[in-house]
């Protein structure tokens, strides 16, 4: 079972009565912002990058919380696989908008690259949240047994950036 106490590192003081979940919800909404942040970039793939870089320094924190050992090489292999298999929901448009903003004056592709990043991040964060506080590891992460999760936590991801985009 996970230890009821953040690092400070992760701005959660131990001595605070915020539960577990509450401290979690804040690490994974903060990077939702920031991958919001990171899909407002205009140069193709530089979005990308970031939003992957944020996935990564999240699920950082989320195996610090829960004590799981975290590599960063196969961690990343593990979201590429899990969101590569839900690559109609998240995916696909995150590259396509990518793409897109190649094309001259385009900032709706920007806005559109910004809330998708933002509902992938909440995904992911829910996905291994859920994952870890059942005692699973990264190495016991099964992507094609999350996918149904991942693409309903999509979608509630998408509310989420929709109600901070306003």
């Amino acid at each position: 079972m996970a230890e009821e106490t953040v690092q400070k590192d992760d701005k959660i003081d131990e001595k605070s009565n915020e539960s577990l979940e509450n401290a979690v919800d804040k690490i994974i909404r903060h990077h939702v912002y920031v991958s919001m942040g990171m899909g407002l970039i205009p140069i193709p793939f530089a979005d990308f990058i970031g939003v992957t870089g944020t996935q990564l320094n999240l699920l950082r924190k989320l195996s610090k919380i829960y004590n799981v050992p975290f590599s960063n090489d196969f961690v990343n292999i593990l979201i590429g696989s899990l969101i590569g298999g839900a690559f109609p929901a998240s995916l696909g448009p995150r590259l396509g908008w990518s793409l897109a903003k190649m094309i001259p004056g385009q900032s709706l592709f920007a806005v559109s690259t910004s809330a998708v990043s933002g509902a992938c991040t909440y995904a992911v964060g829910k996905v291994f949240n859920r994952h870890f506080s059942e005692g699973g590891t990264f190495l016991s992460f099964d992507s094609k047994k999350a996918r149904a999760y991942y693409e309903e936590m999509f979608k509630e991801g998408q509310k989420v950036t929709a109600e901070n985009g306003k």
